[in-house]
């Protein structure tokens, strides 16, 4: 079982940058796949970006997302992050933290993520 608790949204402007956290309970945490998720106003869950387990040598991330957002895991820390450069208002929406069940890859990204935390308000504005 593994609890995950985001942090470090809030409101930026267009151009600016935020870094996102998620702090997870469990002893094996290196052998779970992460990844940041979002939820826009009035639209569907959508995957961000995901990172293999253990040494997090593997990513992956939306379209919209590369080359802005970025990333990384710290296993000593049970903590994963997104830093997120280059915002624009679209980038606007509640971003949650997910791992997959114990034992599966990265990929694919659109399935296997059976925990979540409880998300965190990212707005940009114009």
């Amino acid at each position: 079982q593994v609890q995950l608790v985001e942090s470090g949204g809030g409101l930026v402007q267009a151009g600016g940058s935020l870094r996102l956290s998620c702090a997870a309970s469990g002893r094996t945490f290196s052998s779970y796949p992460l990844g940041w998720f979002r939820r826009a106003p009035g639209k569907g869950r959508e995957f961000v970006a995901g990172i293999n387990r253990g040494s997090g040598a593997s990513t992956d991330y939306v379209d919209s997302a590369k080359g802005r957002f970025t990333i990384s895991r710290d296993n000593a820390k049970n903590t994963v992050y997104l830093q997120m450069d280059s915002l624009k208002p679209e980038d606007t929406a509640v971003y949650y933290c997910a791992a997959k069940y114990q034992g599966l890859l990265l990929h694919p990204v659109t399935n296997g993520w059976g925990y979540w935390g409880q998300g965190t308000q990212v707005t940009v504005s114009s």
